[in-house]
């Protein structure tokens, strides 16, 4: 697949890239021209993500990242700051009823959910501060807007990405910087393909108006968009992507 250049010049930071939604982010914003930069906890399993983009003939670097980490982010403070586009992507769930879910759980989700999103939205706005503007896309969830059961500090955690998104759009927009959210639905993806086969499953595809899953591809439009100047006079918007589920009726 031959490249296009729609962000050359642009080098774009993602976190949690190692596969799922990050590893197609990084795929697709390295298709439209841009260098990657691409990080997570354990940088090995970033290894394939890398190879794919180097062998389209993209370019890409790894960094060893852990988002909910001062110092891991300060270890890399100077190859995090030369991105003029930053995809916060990075997010982990735990599943459990309300009355179950445990207080290590609790924290764990959102230290990397939301004081994540925090951590690395500081570190790379000085660096696009001090360059003259840059975009930020904070990667959120329908569940962040809706409720939804059994998944209480991933949904907290979503909902405070969105009002980061906001609040971080306010204080940076002088600076030339852009935050805006995509907030997918339900997609199919590695952690969650044996659900949709069960009869639950089935039953909430069938209350999705498009009556299908998202598939990944449907991101790339809405990602390019908001990495690109193409969205010079966004800022502060939540982009759902979520085949009607939020406009769905009761």
């Amino acid at each position: 697949m031959n490249y296009e250049h729609g962000l050359s010049g642009k080098t774009a930071l993602v976190t949690g890239a190692s596969s799922g939604f990050g590893a197609h982010f990084a795929e697709t914003l390295a298709r439209a021209g841009a260098s990657l930069i691409i990080g997570a906890r354990r940088a090995e399993m970033l290894t394939t993500t890398a190879e794919r983009i180097v062998a389209a003939g993209g370019q890409c670097e790894i960094i060893s990242l852990d988002v909910a980490s001062p110092d891991s982010i300060a270890r890399s403070v100077d190859v995090i700051e030369r991105a003029n586009i930053l995809v916060n992507n990075a997010g982990i769930v735990r599943e459990s009823a309300l009355l179950d879910h445990c207080e290590s759980d609790w924290d764990k989700v959102l230290d990397t959910n939301a004081k994540g999103i925090f951590l690395m939205t500081q570190a790379v706005a000085k660096g696009m501060k001090r360059r003259g503007g840059g975009s930020i896309i904070n990667i959120a969830s329908i569940t962040g807007l809706r409720q939804a059961g059994g998944v209480v500090s991933y949904a907290v955690s979503k909902a405070a990405a969105i009002q980061l998104t906001k609040i971080s759009a306010l204080e940076l927009a002088r600076f030339g910087i852009r935050v805006n959210a995509l907030a997918p639905g339900y997609f199919a993806t590695d952690f969650n393909g044996n659900f949709w086969q069960s009869e639950a499953g089935k039953k909430m595809i069938g209350r999705i108006p498009k009556r299908r899953l998202g598939e990944l591809q449907d991101l790339d439009g809405p990602l390019l968009l908001l990495a690109s100047d193409a969205s010079a006079y966004m800022n502060g918007s939540v982009v759902e992507v979520d085949g009607g589920h939020l406009v769905s009726t009761l």
